[in-house]
C-alpha cells in the first residue's frame, strides 16, 4: 500500500522532487544526468530513489510508453510548509517566533529578503484583523 504524500521526503528525494517542479513530466535517464552532475549519483541509485518516491506516494509514473515519465505527485509550497511545520514542532517547540528568531539571527538575510518579509508580515496582519 502507498504511503500517504505527506511522508516528508529525504534529502536526495527532495531533489529530485526539486528537478521534477523545475523541468516538469521526466524520465530517469534525464533526472539522473541532473542528479549525477550535482551529486554523483549512480544511474541505479536514482532509479531506486524514485521507486522508493513512487511507493511513498511523492510521484507519479506515466509507463504508458517505453521510457517511463514521472512527474511530482505533491506541491512545492505544501511540501515546505509541512517540513517547516515538523522542523519548527521539532526544534522549537511550535514557536515560530523563535524560528523566526534564529533565521534573521544567522546573518543571511539581505535587505530585499527582508523586505518582503516584511510585506509577509503587513499581509498576515490584514488577515488576522478580518
Amino acid at each position: 500500500m502507498p504511503a500517504r504524500p505527506s511522508d516528508h521526503p529525504t534529502e536526495a528525494e527532495m531533489e529530485v522532487l526539486t528537478i521534477l517542479w523545475a523541468s516538469g513530466p521526466s524520465t530517469v535517464r534525464a533526472v539522473h544526468e541532473k542528479l549525477n552532475a550535482e551529486r554523483g549519483f549512480g544511474y541505479t541509485t536514482t532509479l531506486k530513489v524514485m521507486q522508493i518516491m513512487l511507493e511513498k506516494g511523492l510521484v507519479k509514473r506515466d509507463d504508458s510508453e517505453r521510457s517511463h515519465l514521472y512527474t511530482a505527485a505533491v506541491k512545492p509550497e505544501a511540501t515546505r510548509r509541512s517540513m517547516v511545520k515538523t522542523f519548527m514542532d521539532r526544534v522549537f517547540g511550535g514557536s515560530a517566533h523563535d524560528l523566526v528568531l534564529a533565521a534573521l539571527g544567522s546573518g543571511k538575510i539581505d535587505a530585499a529578503e527582508l523586505q518582503k518579509i516584511n510585506e509577509l508580515i503587513s499581509e498576515a496582519k490584514k488577515t488576522r484583523r478580518k
